[in-house]
């Protein structure tokens, strides 16, 4: 080996070294993404004598993200199968890629970060060149892969944080949707259960007391839908409706607004079922309509139930709604009323049957005149014990009404 030869190679050394130090100066700036593949593009032809080269990095798929002297658009090109099983640098004559366009290469070199596959180089060397410096564009290319997948793992955890204050701000406005306090009067008691299958849920309950009309409103919805978007549609469901049971004149007038507000907002993509009652203290009547949910179970002063089912369709589906009407049940002293959402008749188990509205009506026939605390924790041991291995696919609601009703109007 001539001085002459030696000499090069050590310069060309001492430029692969500054170059690698320039790399890792400008990913310590926190250079965007771009950035670092233009300096690498930069680096390559300004210390290798390639005649043409192209970086495919694996992302979510494998995306070419630099090219320079091609005779075609590698980004409209799929890396093929046939390099994945290459481990080490390769020429590409001797090995076969299934992707033709990649013959005008003379090397193929695979990146890697702790055994795990990162990238590919192809490259071709200038005519007056013989050979490739693998070990530095191996070297230059896994610090500037690293440090972008540094920043993607930084950037995804960024936005997984994000996601979980939406979430918890989501889930604390959907806890202020629910009444604070519910009646447990001699009169008058309501209990009720709510779980939802994730962090936010898209089931909704209440209770509105009408004091001056000696009534009180009782509902329960459920969304189509889970998570964020499925809380903020309810959210704005629950105010229209408190200002509907407050202004409107008949439970007909309440479901024809919030049926014609929801499909406004929602754009008729979103629907919700829902199921709306008006007890009067001084008349002793129920009334009630029944917009496309699971039939609430009426116990009235016996363990039989009854299912109330007078309606309508779904909320938001259809505007106007293609037919209403209100039930209404009369006489009512004493009696308890049970509304739930399909998370409970749809609760599963091992053996994928359902745990359905007969068994719960048999349940509620069988605990009546029960404290409805009570009756609530046994439901749920019951639900349990069903679902066995199973997990609850979908949010857990129901509520319970006892009313016990001497004829007086109701002091709230």
């Amino acid at each position: 080996m001539t001085d002459l030869t030696l000499q090069k190679k050590l310069d060309q050394k001492e430029l692969e070294v500054n170059a690698l130090l320039e790399i890792t100066q400008a990913v310590n700036n926190n250079l965007p993404e771009e950035s670092l593949y233009k300096i690498f593009e930069f680096t390559l032809r300004a210390n290798l004598q390639l005649d043409k080269m192209v970086l495919y990095v694996l992302e979510e798929e494998w995306e070419c993200k630099v090219q320079f002297g091609t005779s075609r658009d590698f980004r409209e090109v799929e890396i093929g199968e046939g390099c994945l099983s290459i481990t080490t640098a390769k020429l590409v004559k001797e090995v076969d890629l299934e992707v033709p366009c990649f013959s005008e290469f003379d090397i193929i070199i695979p990146v890697k970060h702790k055994e795990r596959l990162l990238a590919f180089v192809f490259a071709k060397v200038k005519e007056d060149e013989s050979v490739v410096d693998t070990t530095f564009i191996q070297a230059l290319s896994n610090i500037i892969l690293v440090a972008i997948e540094n920043k993607r793992l930084a950037r995804k955890q960024l936005e997984q944080q994000a996601i979980q204050r939406d979430i918890e701000i989501a889930s604390n406005v959907q806890n202020y949707l629910f009444p604070k306090s519910l009646p447990k009067t001699e009169q008058l008691e309501i209990e009720a259960f709510y779980r939802p299958c994730k962090t936010v849920g898209g089931d909704y309950y209440d209770f509105i007391p009408l004091e001056k009309e000696g009534q009180f409103v009782v509902c329960i919805a459920d969304v189509s839908g889970k998570g964020i978007p499925a809380a903020i549609l309810m959210s704005n469901f629950q105010a229209v409706l408190r200002t509907l049971s407050r202004t409107a004149k008949t439970p007909v007038q309440v479901i024809e607004d919030l049926n014609y507000q929801l499909f406004q907002n929602a754009n008729g993509e979103n629907f919700i079922t829902f199921f709306l009652a008006v007890y009067d203290f001084n008349t002793k009547e129920l009334r009630y309509i029944n917009a496309g949910h699971n039939p609430p179970m009426l116990m009235n002063g016996e363990a039989k139930v009854t299912r109330l089912t007078e309606g309508t369709t779904v909320l938001g589906a259809f505007e106007p709604l293609p037919f209403l009407n209100m039930g209404s049940v009369q006489n009512l002293d004493e009696f308890s009323l049970f509304l739930f959402t399909d998370g409970l008749v749809e609760t599963f188990n091992d053996e994928d049957e359902e745990f359905g509205a007969e068994r719960l009506e048999q349940f509620l026939e069988s605990k009546y005149g029960e404290p409805l605390n009570n009756m609530h924790g046994e439901l749920i041991e019951t639900l349990n014990t069903f679902r066995g291995k199973q997990s609850y696919s979908d949010d857990l609601t129901f509520l319970s009404c006892k009313v016990n009703n001497n004829g007086s109007v109701q002091n709230s």
